[in-house]
């Protein structure tokens, strides 16, 4: 009840999300008399975690993606990939964020450096601004599925799962994701006569796959040395900045010594926003373990159902409404030690269900009210955050079908996890 009276008056306040919840847990804590010694405490040990230095390193391999050109190859090799198909740009947008995807694990970075390249690119062909707009916001979303992912390893380091396994669970949702909102696009594109794409020969297509190669190797690196056992998954993160860092500076030469500074000031600043995120909702966390909110949890929905089907739709349909005021990274530190004692109780393999709420949060990064990677592209397309919710809605729906297929077809989602874990014995 502290918690509520607190939460909710500083959340409608308009506060960054980081100070809602860590002034709500002080409240709590002078509330209670508990020593603040033991906030400070609950914080430090949040970020005490090795595996958590994965997030600034995959923050600054994008970065540095970004600035030295390799982001700018994918979508050159996108567009040649695409060829003379209605929507052609619509359709590159989505393919560039799977790429991308496959590299930095997050959303708000996909669209931002994706955005700025394509939504100009878009409007100058005559597409719909607020089209430009919700496909570059919605396919942003596979950044967060499709392995590596940020969101998986923070799951991972809560539940105690194979992070292998888990990124090897997002495949095919964020597979499912593209090939969705293609279609959708392609549909859209056909019926409002969007431009064609430009057609290539197969040698510009041979030579853009060569300028875009050693791009497209980042994820096969990263992935491939994480499950063959080559380097652990935060060593899989320092290779992935070295790789980027010499490909960029040695071989394309397209990034100078002088852009390291401020390449690295942009990774350390978004890195602490999430690290900061991360430590105080352990706090808060901890204060909703130590108030039985777990129990209180599971009780509430075994007295509604014991089917494990009924209750996985119960828990989406809460972690869609979380997903739209809630960040993702603080809802999983949050409601990830609430849920699964009961996705335990009901027999539901926890690798599966990390695929299935981590879909559900991300697709809240696409609405209102808090929907990072919405005001992002609004930001870009210049459109209000109004419209391009309208925009955005179709590409909302495609979004809840994957999560259903995701959610009701364990045996296509776990496929790729059971058979990494039968091979490594785990």
């Amino acid at each position: 009840m502290y918690l509520l009276l607190a939460f909710i008056p500083f959340l409608v306040m308009g506060l960054p999300i980081a100070f809602v919840i860590g002034l709500t847990s002080l409240f709590f804590f002078l509330i209670k008399d508990i020593p603040l010694v033991i906030l400070v405490n609950r914080m430090f040990d949040g970020v005490d975690s090795f595996i958590l230095l994965t997030i600034p390193l995959f923050i600054l391999a994008g970065n540095i993606m970004n600035t030295g050109g390799m982001t700018d190859r994918l979508i050159r090799f996108s567009k040649l990939l695409i060829g003379r198909t209605r929507g052609g740009l619509a359709l590159v947008n989505i393919v560039a964020s799977m790429f991308f995807a496959g590299i930095t694990g997050a959303a708000v970075a996909d669209t931002a450096a994706i955005g700025s390249i394509l939504i100009p690119a878009m409007n100058k062909e005559g597409y719909d601004s607020d089209f430009s707009g919700a496909v570059t916001a919605t396919s942003s979303t596979m950044g967060p599925i499709i392995p590596p992912s940020i969101p998986m390893i923070i799951y991972g380091v809560i539940s105690g799962c194979s992070i292998g396994a888990l990124f090897l669970a997002g495949i095919v949702p964020g597979i499912l994701l593209g090939i969705f909102q293609m279609i959708l696009a392609y549909s859209i594109s056909r019926k409002r006569n969007y431009p064609r794409g430009e057609k290539r020969s197969p040698k510009e297509l041979w030579r853009g796959l060569k300028d875009a190669g050693l791009s497209m190797m980042t994820p096969v690196i990263i992935l491939g040395g994480i499950l063959s056992g080559i380097f652990t998954v935060t060593e899989a993160a320092a290779v992935a900045v070295f790789y980027t860092l010499f490909v960029s500076a040695f071989i394309y030469r397209t990034l100078k010594l002088s852009q390291l500074p401020r390449i690295f000031i942009n990774a350390a600043t978004t890195s602490s926003v999430v690290i900061l995120i991360i430590s105080i909702s352990t706090c808060f966390g901890w204060i909703l373990a130590t108030e039985r909110a777990p129990q209180i949890f599971s009780s509430f929905i075994s007295n509604l159902t014991s089917n494990p089907l009924l209750a996985l739709l119960l828990i989406n349909l809460l972690l869609l409404f979380i997903g739209t005021f809630l960040e993702t990274t603080a809802s999983l530190y949050i409601l990830t030690p609430i849920l699964l004692p009961l996705v335990k109780m009901l027999g539901i393999d926890l690798i599966h269900f990390g695929a299935i709420m981590i879909l559900n949060l991300v697709i809240g990064l696409t609405t209102p009210p808090l929907g990072v990677c919405l005001f992002v592209a609004s930001s870009i397309s210049k459109d209000s955050v109004e419209k391009l919710s309208k925009a955005i809605l179709p590409f909302i729906g495609i979004s809840i079908i994957v999560l259903l297929i995701t959610t009701y077809c364990p045996k296509l989602i776990m496929f790729l996890p059971h058979l990494y874990l039968k091979t490594t014995g785990g």
